[in-house]
């Protein structure tokens, strides 16, 4: 942070005017803030979705459909944190183009599967519970892990379906940059609308599921509370915990969601009534702030919460 700091002051020195290159503030942010973010959380995220894809494998002895869900979010998980080595290494030495353009629709490739999957996952692992409740003999045909993993091919299927034209986009943005700038999903522009598909990717890859989750998670708690009352006994309260882990997802998910959907408004509301493009860089530069930093906590807490359900 005092290095960082000291070039900030720099770039202000070197400016009478107080008026200085955005680019070289995107640059510092870029070796001194991403580099040293993405690798704490590989670091982190990597041993802990390992440990639990590792202990699914080898040491359970018999799948039900939740243990299904569950590594199906820790796989994706783990396969998404193998993407930030490459990005650490490109940020830390200052490289901006991409020489392999493979590479750079693959990187984002994972990164928007695991972005829409992981709550999709966690929607299915709480209906999961929600009828284990309710059927606690497992009755329900979609408490059988054949329907488990039906289910998952299934969530796996809708979310490519969802971000198909965002692949799309990519090589045609990376064709018009000669196959050198690999640019984020917010600094895309196409054939298409795209803040329109951004709008309706937050929609039906966001804000739909996360009603599912909090609808499946109020309905668990009261059938908890239901047979609380009944038993007229007094137990550990679940309600701190349910709500804490709600609350820790919807704001992990949502900032990761919704800041690239306001950078796109931005960034289209600029080019149409000609606003100053400095505005557009302070939301990117939030953007910037707060992906290592929700994606930092997400792959602390899921593998605390993923591994004692196993």
């Amino acid at each position: 942070m005092v290095t960082l700091y000291s070039h900030y002051q720099q770039l202000l020195d070197d400016n009478n005017t107080m008026t200085f290159n955005c680019t070289e503030i995107d640059d510092v942010l870029e070796k001194y803030y991403l580099a040293p973010s993405y690798a704490i959380e590989f670091s982190i995220g990597f041993l802990g979705n390992l440990l639990v894809v590792l202990g699914y494998i080898f040491c359970l002895p018999e799948w039900q459909s939740c243990n299904i869900y569950i590594f199906s979010l820790a796989l994706s998980d783990l396969i998404f944190l193998c993407t930030l080595p490459r990005l650490t290494y490109l940020y830390a030495n200052g490289q901006k183009t991409q020489t392999t353009p493979f590479v750079c629709v693959l990187n984002r490739y994972i990164l928007h599967v695991n972005l829409y999957s992981s709550i999709l996952f966690m929607v299915l692992l709480s209906m999961d519970r929600f009828l284990l409740i309710r059927h606690p003999t497992r009755n329900n045909f979609l408490l059988r892990p054949r329907t488990a993993m039906i289910m998952t091919g299934l969530g796996w299927l809708a979310v490519n379906v969802e971000i198909a034209p965002m692949i799309s986009l990519m090589v045609q943005d990376l064709h018009r940059g000669n196959w050198t700038l690999c640019k984020d999903f917010a600094s895309l522009k196409g054939d298409i609308d795209t803040f329109g598909y951004s709008l309706g990717l937050t929609m039906t890859g966001y804000i739909l599921p996360l009603l599912g989750l909090c609808g499946f998670s109020y309905q668990i708690a009261h059938l908890l509370r239901v047979q609380e009352r009944a038993l007229q006994r007094k137990t550990t309260s679940f309600k701190r915990p349910l709500k804490l882990v709600v609350i820790i997802h919807s704001h992990v998910s949502g900032s990761l969601h919704s800041l690239p959907c306001a950078e796109k408004c931005q960034n289209s509301s600029s080019a149409a009534l000609g606003r100053d493009a400095a505005v557009y860089a302070d939301v990117h530069r939030g953007n910037v702030h707060h992906n290592p930093t929700s994606g930092l906590l997400s792959q602390c807490y899921q593998p605390c919460l993923l591994l004692p359900h196993g």
